[in-house]
Order: structure tokens, then sequence, then C-alpha cells
């Protein structure tokens, strides 16, 4: 059974069945609304995962211990002020407790003692409070702003020793209730809004930021090198930027360069605000705002990575070159995701044994996430730990331990880098699409726009795939030179014939292609825009030239796991099986946790299928349709596969669940959607698989 290390959160209300007895009706209704308006939105904006819900009881896990307590404090937060609202007798309060611990996993369930410490740290809590193991104190002390008071040794059923836990206290946060008025104008802190006389003036974030900031220090004049370091997180940019986003402010204000009667230019010096300045409350704006204001053309912010010396736990001075090595050879492999800013080795090894935070050390490297790692020997066996963290929130977004022998010390580094790198993209990746979700629908940047598109696309339905590729047209109005946006919206357009019901048109494919070719014109050393215009080709059965462009995307960035699985996926329709199947391995095998990695289980069970290899075909396509995401052809594999086996009692079920999820799945609609199939034997095979599973 599968083991990892988590963070357990459990939680319940508070006299649950009192509320029930009272008014059964609507304790169950405050309990859904409970659950579907504060708990879960918080675990998602968190990134947790409710585990299961126990009558009014609630376990959840999270990969982080700062966001379980985050989140939770958040949950308490919320359930507080939503109570002072609440009907009397009907306010519903929680007890929480956390631990981070060693579980079992089976399915989508963690089971053992872990569980059980944080269940019985609940029962300690108080109601509307929150008791932590001291396992999670230790992680979490300095980290988030609050305050711990000791509970001494909590008896745990079924667990002899006592767990020592802490009470967790915050400071409740009073609420901004002034605004900033100038003249006509209203800054609206709460809405992050502008307003002239009560109407909505449409500003571009970065814009509105800096206005705030100027008129939150009014009282003096603001360098440069303020602004660069708070609105631009000291982020290496031109002035020029500045200047324009000056030139934004200043026209939303309905100031310029020679009136300055809002913000003044002291030359070599900086800007003041110098408008007469007031406070106001908060007021409703007069008149409605526009259903979308239009935006301020943004250049997409590519999200920027730095990796810090690994740490020899050896303390052996002669083997510092093997964590060092590790390392630089991480740096060198991320630059290659063109999507991501990479900082150079010479400053992040600066911060080398650094007492400074990690927040600390973001700031002055100016990069939104830190790879972190250590490295052991012992005799001929290495551990070599990685994590990857949030700078600005210290939350860890991915780690992984990986265990080896040392046959050729350059060998293992190359496959530790390789894996490390492949898994750093994919994290990434989501992260940043999670941050994109969370954002302020109103005045998108390319970026934002961008990774909305993406997390739209990885859900795999027709209508998500209609927003993605919405989302990826507005992405690249507002930023023309986008490649990213051009390469995914491309892939979207092919996708939508393949997998939904958007007709196979020449028109439809002509356009992919000139998308893809866009995206390589913009940025000819992107393997992503290699890989999608691969995909591009093998749709219109150019396998050739498929082929040619997988090859070289794996040249171009040989840590990009889509890239291998679109590759064995164009060799397979070749013909060349075993060669497409080593390919899908590599894929599994770099990115065990993508998004897209249904795929690569399913486009493998096909190989295998088209091989005469039914059982084989039978177990990749079953581990594909077991990921959420799974699009509904890995039921249609399943199903072809099993009539080969001629299992009925297995075709029964899976046959029924196939046409749950596409209830129009027939042979005719397989033939129309399987049109990238040149081989007459490979369309036969799956039609025949098909019919002796009795789809008609």
């Amino acid at each position: 059974m599968e083991r990892k290390l988590t963070t357990i959160v459990a939680m319940d209300v508070v006299g649950y069945s009192s509320l029930m007895e009272r008014d059964e009706v609507s304790t169950f209704a405050d309990l859904k609304t409970l659950r579907t308006s504060i708990v879960d939105p918080a675990v998602n904006n968190n990134g947790g995962r409710v585990v299961k819900l126990m009558g009014d009881g609630t376990l959840i896990d999270f990969p982080s211990v700062v966001s379980a307590l985050e989140c939770t404090i958040a949950i308490q937060k919320e359930l507080a002020a939503a109570q002072n609202a609440a009907a009397d007798g009907r306010a519903m309060r929680l007890r929480i407790g956390i631990h981070l611990g060693d579980v079992m996993v089976e399915g989508d369930d963690i089971y053992g003692d872990g569980v059980n410490v944080a269940a019985r740290l609940e029962t300690v809590a108080d109601p509307g409070s929150i008791v932590i193991s001291k396992q999670v104190h230790d992680q979490v002390e300095g980290k988030v702003s609050v305050s711990f008071t000791p509970l001494g040794g909590q008896s745990v059923k079924n667990i002899r020793r006592p767990i020592e836990a802490y009470s967790v206290q915050w400071r409740e946060e009073e609420p901004n209730t002034e605004n900033l008025r100038f003249g006509d104008f209203e800054l609206d802190l709460a809405r992050f809004e502008l307003r002239k006389s009560g109407v909505h003036v449409p500003m571009e974030p970065q814009a509105f930021d800096l206005l705030v900031y100027l008129a939150r220090h009014a009282d003096r004049t603001v360098t440069k090198s303020e602004l660069f370091e708070n609105i631009w997180d000291g982020r290496i940019v031109s002035e020029t930027a500045l200047s324009s986003q000056i030139k934004t402010v200043r026209k939303a204000v309905g100031d310029d360069g020679n009136a300055q009667h809002t913000i003044r230019t002291l030359h070599g010096r900086g800007f003041r605000f110098v408008a007469e300045l007031q406070s106001a409350p908060i007021s409703a704006p007069t008149a409605p705002e526009p259903e979308e204001a239009p935006t301020i053309p943004a250049m997409a912010a590519k999200p920027s990575v730095a990796v810090l010396p690994f740490e020899n736990l050896n303390r052996d001075p002669d083997e510092d070159y093997f964590a060092d090595g590790i390392s630089e050879d991480i740096t060198t492999a991320l630059s290659k995701n063109r999507w991501l800013t990479v900082i150079a080795r010479n400053p992040a090894f600066a911060f080398r044994n650094s007492p400074d935070s990690i927040r600390t050390i973001g700031k002055k490297l100016h990069a939104n996430y830190l790879v972190t790692g250590s490295v052991r020997k012992a005799g001929s066996r290495a551990r070599i730990s990685v994590q990857v963290v949030d700078a600005e929130t210290e939350h860890s977004v991915w780690s992984e331990r990986f265990d080896r022998d040392v046959v050729d010390i350059f060998d293992l580094q190359d496959e530790i880098t390789e894996l490390v790198t492949a898994r750093i993209e994919s994290e990434l990746g989501l992260s940043e699409q999670r941050k994109a979700e969370r954002c302020p629908r109103k005045n998108l940047g390319a970026w934002d726009l961008y990774q909305l598109g993406v997390a739209e696309f990885y859900k795999f339905t027709p209508e998500a795939n209609e927003r993605c590729q919405e989302l990826l047209r507005r992405s690249i109005e507002v930023d023309p030179e986008f490649a990213g946006a051009y390469a995914r919206l491309a892939y979207a357009i092919v996708l939508s014939m393949v997998y939904f019901d958007a007709d196979h048109s020449s028109a439809r494919m002509d356009d992919a292609l000139k998308i893809a070719k866009k995206a390589i014109e913009l940025d000819d050393q992107d393997a992503n825009a290699y890989f999608t215009i691969g995909r591009v080709y093998l749709a219109r059965r150019e396998y050739d030239l498929a082929i040619d462009s997988l090859e070289h995307a794996v040249e171009l960035n040989p840590s990009l796991a889509q890239t291998y699985c679109g590759l064995g996926d164009s060799l397979a329709y070749e013909g060349r099986l075993d060669e497409a199947i080593e390919q899908f391995e590599i894929a599994i095998r770099l990115s065990p946790h993508d998004p897209f990695r249904w795929a690569f289980f399913s486009y493998r069970s096909l190989a295998h299928l088209f091989r005469g290899e039914y059982g084989e075909a039978v177990t990749w396509a079953r581990k594909a349709t077991q990921i959420p995401n799974a699009q509904y052809w890995a039921s249609a594999h399943l199903v072809a596969a099993l009539g080969h086996l001629g299992d009925t009692n297995q075709i029964a079920a899976a046959r029924a669940e196939l046409l749950r999820t596409k209830p129009e799945f027939t042979q005719a609609f397989a033939r129309k959607h399987l049109f990238y199939l040149k081989q007459e034997n490979q369309m036969e095979t799956y039609i025949d698989g098909l019919k002796k599973a009795g789809v008609e």
C-alpha cells in the first residue's frame, strides 16, 4: 500500500446533534452552505483536498503545512463573521485539529496514525478554535502571523505516546473602511477600483497599484527604485516601463506631463502625489459598471525561478561537487522551458548557507519560486531531496525524494536532473494556473489569461475547450507576441476535432497549422511550439513531419514529458509500436502526476491494442479511466481491448460506463473521430474490438 507524508486536517461541527434535533431541515441546509460557501473555496484556494465527509465531520489533506494552517484560520474567521449574522440558536462553530504525519493511501482515502492524531486534536479544540501537533508547530512557527499556547501532552486512542499539542491564536483584522479621495476621484481599496464622480474608471492592476502607492505616500517623494521594488516586486524593468505606467495613471485621472496636477515628476529623484487627498467612507458606484471594462495591453509576465545550491549533508567538502553539479544541471535544464525566467547560477549560488528567509531570498533574486535540495551519500547509495517553494507565500509547491545506487556519478546526475526538471515544469504550471484562477477577473494580463486557458484545457470537456480557446485568443489580443498562447490555442483547436464535436474540416486544420507556425515564428527555440505543430501534423496525417517536429522538440527540451507522449503516438500510427511504447514509458517516468497523464496511459493502451497485446491494452486503458480528468476515449479504448479479450462481465460494465459518458458513441462515431489513422488495419482492429464488445 502506498504511503505519504501529508498534513491532515480534521474538523467537525460543535453540537451538531443538538442542532439537528432542534431543526433538522435548516441544520442540514446550514451545513451544506458552510461546506460549499466557506470550507470548499478555502481548501481549493490553499491547494488542499477534501478526502471525505463524515456526517458533520470533514477530513482534508494538504501538501503544505503552512497552507493547511492558513486555510483553517481563514475558515474560522469567515465562519465567525457569518455567525454574527446567523439566526438565534443556528450559528455553527467548528473544532479543528491539524497534524503532520505519515499516512497510508488507498484510492482517494487516507488511513493510519496520522489521521487518528488529527481527529483526536480536533476533539481537544474549543469551539471556534484550532489545535495543532508539535510536528505542525515546528514547521509553521515564524511563518504565519499567529501565536501558540502549549497544551502539553494529549493522550490519543491507540497511540501509546502523548501527543504534544498547541492552541492557535490569531488577531482579528479590522476591516478597511477608508477609501482615498482626491477631487472628483475615489480609490476604492476594497474593490480595487478608481471611480470618478461614482463612475468606474477602467485601469489595469499594475497602474492601479502604482496610483494607490503614490497616494498612500503623498507626504514625500517616492523614488524610482522604491517603485521598482514595490510595484514590480524588485524585477529588473526599464525606466520606459515605469514612464509608461505613470503616463497611464495620469491619463486615468485627467492629468498629463505638462499639467502634473496629480502626479509631479521630480527629475532625477522620483514622483510625488500632489493632489489634495482626504480619506472617505466606502461608497458604492452611482452608475452601473460596463459588463467588460476595456483593458490596457500588458505583456505576458513569465514566472521566475532560482535554483539554490543543494546542501551536501555528508559535510565532506570533497563531495560538494556532486550537490553543486545537480543544482547547476537543474538550472540549465529548467532554462529550456521558455515560459520560465530562470535566474543564473552565480546570483543564486551567492545565497549558499544564507540565513535569510525564503521570502527575502526570493525578493533579492527577483524569483517567484525557489528550488532547494539536499544530497546525502552512504556507501553506494545516494538520497537526493528536492523542494520547490513559492517565494512570496513560502508554501511548498512540490517536494520529492529520490534514492538511487551510485554506479556512474554523471549518469546519476543526468537522471535526477531529467526527473526533477520534468516534475518542476508540471508542478509550476499547475501552481500558475491556481494563481490565475484566484485573480480578479477584470483587466487580466496576457499571462493570467493564458493560465486560465490552460486550466480549462486540462478539464477535457467540450465546454471547457471552447472557454480555453476564447481565453487564449484574449491573451493573444493583449500580447500579440506571446508564443505560448499561440501554441496552446493551436493544440486546443486540434483536440476540439479529435476529442470533442467540432467538425473535422480543412479550414479548421489550416487555421490550427497557421497558428502553430506563428508560435514557432515568434520563438523558434520553444519546445512546446514544436510539440504543438507535431500534433497538428499528426491530425493532418502528415506523420513524417509530425515525427520530425516532435523529435526536434525533444532536442530542445529533453524534460518535457508531453513531447514523448506525442512522439509515441505518432510512431504508433506509423506501425513502429515498440518504439512508441518506449516513448510512453519515458513520458510516464518523467511526469507521473502530469495533468495529461491519462493520455499517456490511454495512448499507450492503443499501441498495445494495435500490437495484439489486449491484456496490456486493458491494463493501461483502465489506469487512464481512473484519473479524474480522463476523457471518454480512455473508456472507449478499454471497451475495444476488452472486446478482443472476450471477457463478457467486464465488457458489460465498461460499455455501460462509456455510453454513460458519451451516449452517442458508436462504431460510426469512432470512425469519424479517428480520422488521423491512415493504416486501415489499425482502424479495423479498433472497430472490430468495439463490435465484439457490443457497441453498435
